[in-house]
């Protein structure tokens, strides 16, 4: 496993048009699709979460980043769903009811992409019956609620609740600009991730515990 090969170096410094022929010849090296997503995806958007926690990087370098692994997963998933290799996790994630903002969420769906989850991304003004229906339909073992507004926080409170209420396993992890681990705690969530590049790590801990 090493972030120094050249598809995961061109995965941290964001060099999208470089993507899929790197893909192309870690294929024509003989890794399988499986390997390349463990040994040089994973690893490259670890230490982009590493440096945008470090405040080495910042959203629009977190997001070139991103967008490069997208570029890696759009060639490997046909071959890894052919294949019948799935994530060994899934998540729900979306934003609150009455709040619209959807860069924090979508940072954190893609790290949590690079960490090889499956990600169901569930978009913005979510009610918490949608959440519930999602993690039932998918039998996701990790929710992702983000909120942006202060407004809605109150609707993170009534999600949670609703999610308990429905007697589901999911762990239930929550983030955002007004969100605290303290805040987290007193509504009954599982996790809090400060930032997106601590949100893959905070994930993976959870689903590790809960396995």
């Amino acid at each position: 496993m090493s972030d120094t090969h050249p598809l995961s170096v061109a995965i941290i410094a964001g060099k999208r048009k470089e993507i899929p022929e790197l893909v192309q010849a870690c294929l024509d090296a003989a890794e399988s699709p499986q390997s390349i997503v463990e040994n040089r995806l994973v690893p490259a958007m670890a230490v982009v979460g590493e440096r945008f926690k470090n405040n080495e990087i910042f959203v629009p370098e977190m997001l070139i980043a991103a967008r490069a692994m997208k570029e890696a997963l759009k060639v490997l998933e046909p071959m890894l769903v052919e294949a019948g290799i799935k994530p060994e996790f899934n998540a729900v994630i979306g934003t609150v009811e009455g709040d619209l903002h959807d860069i924090g969420k979508n940072l954190i769906a893609m790290m949590w992409k690079g960490a090889n989850i499956d990600v169901i991304d569930l978009g913005v003004n979510v009610a918490p019956a949608d959440f519930v229906a999602a993690i039932r339909q998918h039998n996701a073992k990790l929710v992702g609620l983000s909120a942006l507004l202060t407004t809605t926080m109150p609707a993170m409170r009534d999600t949670v609740k609703a999610i308990r209420e429905a007697g589901l396993t999911a762990k239930i992890m929550i983030g955002g600009a007004p969100i605290t681990y303290e805040f987290a705690m007193e509504i009954g969530a599982d996790g809090y991730a400060a930032d997106a590049g601590s949100a893959a790590d905070a994930a993976m801990s959870l689903l590790r515990a809960s396995a």
